[in-house]
């Protein structure tokens, strides 16, 4: 059985031997992996399972298969991990120079995604800034903003100013292998059309009405309330402590989180199959139209779908429907072919994403990996998926 041992307190260090799930996982052992390898600083799960395995995201199976060991997935640095023999994987533990374990992920590539933003199903019914101090149109850190909607609120208590930006849904798209996906940018009032920098680029499919993924609020700033609604006033009193973003009317306000996120998560296949068309890339983060490793994007899949913190995708382009130029004359026009008539190209492979932000019906990815850029409306399948 591992036990964790502190620095200092014992000369030896116990040695953990942990099945690999069958002999379909030996086969996904990589061939040039090597003898033992020292965990170090800015590691993360995905890249030391990639040392040992074809396949990252197959890592729990070989982690979790002793159920002896407790917290089997907390790997820190100085922990030595080496595959003993085939079917095999040791892990020893190194002194505890490091009080955190290692990351899934980089937190470094998603941090801001974690801190600034989040995805409700409404945000109307939040409370809302009216008004500035001196009637300002712009309001920071130091200065006074003024929130409807708080009238439990006391003295001291904090609040996350947010902004309503994006809002995702899902069109019906009828007689068609997909459905088609949508983000629309929000003004101050949570109504179309935005004024300042954004994360996502548009995508433009046309606006037919359909099933709301859900709506972003982007992070703007922080504050505590220093004065009720009191003597009449129907306005509570924030004053603003963070050098963010600057606050306008209409921003949104929301509780601090005690522990807005959690990062500690295993690489994993998808719980369960997803109707091919519903899980598609939303958006790529920079307000750009494709992405590569190390990029975030929106998913339109979220817990409502099985879908949970590490779940890993392979992304793929959908297939073309050409018209067959054998069978039908070069000279022929190609608006004049029945889709049924056209060939449909397979999908095409570009990379895998990992999640590691799930709301209900959105979720948040970090594409690990990739042959070809990662586009707006590309599909998601199984990680272990060919066509």
């Amino acid at each position: 059985m591992l036990q964790r041992l502190s620095q200092g307190l014992r000369t030896g260090f116990a040695v953990a031997l942990l099945t690999v799930a069958g002999y379909a996982m030996a086969q996904g052992i990589r061939g040039d992996h090597p003898d033992t390898y020292v965990v170090v600083r800015g590691d993360t799960l995905w890249d030391i399972a990639g040392k040992f395995l074809q396949r990252p995201w197959l890592w729990p199976e070989i982690w979790q298969a002793n159920p002896q060991i407790r917290n089997p997935h907390l790997i820190y640095p100085g922990d030595v991990i080496s595959l003993a023999y085939l079917d095999r994987v040791t892990l020893q533990p190194g002194p505890r120079t490091e009080a955190q374990p290692i990351n899934a992920i980089p937190l470094s590539e998603i941090e801001p995604f974690l801190k600034d933003l989040r995805v409700v199903d409404d945000f109307e019914q939040l409370p809302y800034v009216v008004g500035l101090e001196e009637d300002r149109l712009r309001g920071s850190k130091d200065q006074v903003v003024y929130v409807r909607g708080l009238s439990a609120a006391t003295p001291g208590q904090r609040y996350l100013v947010v902004r309503p930006t994006v809002r995702y849904t899902r069109l019906e798209r009828s007689g068609m292998c997909c459905d088609l996906l949508e983000k629309d940018d929000l003004d101050y009032r949570g109504r179309r059309d935005v004024d300042f920098g954004k994360y996502w680029n548009h995508v433009v499919f046309p606006d037919k009405g359909g099933e709301t993924l859900g709506y972003e609020l982007m992070r703007v700033n922080i504050g505590t309330v220093t004065r009720g609604e009191v003597g009449g006033i129907e306005a509570s009193t924030v004053l603003l402590d963070e050098a963010g973003r600057e606050v306008r009317i209409g921003d949104r306000l929301i509780a601090v989180d005690a522990q807005p996120y959690d990062l500690q998560f295993f690489p994993h296949p998808p719980q369960q199959q997803t109707e091919y068309g519903r899980a598609r890339v939303l958006a790529v983060t920079d307000n750009l139209s494709y992405g590569g490793p190390r990029d975030v994007v929106a998913l339109s899949v979220g817990s409502s779908d099985g879908v949970d913190n590490g779940t890993v995708f392979s992304i793929w382009r959908e297939g073309s429907n050409v018209v067959d130029r054998v069978e039908h004359s070069a000279d022929h026009p190609a608006g004049a072919v029945s889709f049924n008539d056209k060939v449909r190209l397979p999908d095409e492979y570009a990379g895998h994403v990992i999640v590691f932000r799930t709301y209900d019906k959105v979720s948040y990815g970090l594409i690990m990996d990739g042959v070809k850029p990662t586009a707006i409306g590309y599909h998601l399948k199984h990680p272990d998926a060919t066509y």
